[in-house]
């Protein structure tokens, strides 16, 4: 995981806007992103036939994710924090990644196998999180891939996609397979996203066991 551990770098985009939506309901903003990011996987999943969907579709990405973001600063600011808001939050995080990956996943960008390994990884990271905390442990947010992660990829890779199917380069041909640059995205979801499943299985492992350790 690598930009979460970098959003206190980001807070500046943040606390302007969300001073100004400080009446606005948490929850209101993150049905927001959560309508966005629905809107982004139909764009996603019908730029394989409209190339020039593309661009439209990493806006709506990164829009999505201001919205995920933007939701619990207002939520601080406002004195509206609430386990519920939390809760929902978690809900809508898990359906916009499936929005978008789900959607790269069944259209002609992706092999629909490789597809579906990406969506096992990226739910098994996030569910093996939650599971920490279901168990009396702490939220796991530890791994090689986290939602700042995909969020930040799912924007770059369409840019990319669309600069080089402008060039004439749908796909690349790698040791005799054709694969286009949302594929590699995918591939690098899968492998990544399982990793990162198995590391907090392994670190929620080893925190109880020194949980258990000092109750002895």
């Amino acid at each position: 995981m690598v930009l979460d551990k970098h959003r206190k770098d980001a807070e500046f985009t943040l606390a302007p806007v969300a001073k100004r939506f400080i009446n606005v309901n948490p929850n209101t903003i993150s049905w927001l992103g959560l309508i966005v990011a629905a809107i982004s996987g139909v764009l996603l999943y019908m730029s394989y036939d409209y190339r020039w969907l593309l661009i439209p579709a990493a806006v709506t990405v990164i829009v999505s994710g201001y919205f995920d973001a933007l939701d619990g600063k207002v939520a601080k600011l406002a004195g509206k924090c609430s386990v519920k808001g939390d809760y929902l939050d978690h809900v809508f995080d898990r359906y916009a990644d499936m929005f978008m990956i789900a959607a790269i996943a069944l259209s002609g960008w992706c092999d629909t196998r490789i597809g579906l390994l990406a969506v096992m990884g990226v739910l098994l990271t996030s569910y093996m999180g939650t599971q920490a905390q279901a168990i009396g442990a702490k939220r796991l947010y530890d791994g090689l891939l986290g939602r700042a992660d995909r969020v930040v990829l799912c924007f770059v890779f369409p840019i990319i996609q669309a600069i080089a199917c402008a060039f004439g380069y749908a796909t690349i041909d790698v040791f005799g397979w054709n694969i286009s640059f949302l594929e590699i995205m995918m591939i690098y979801f899968a492998v990544l996203g399982n990793l990162t499943a198995v590391q907090r299985v392994l670190i929620t492992w080893k925190n109880l066991g020194e949980a258990e350790e000092k109750k002895e």
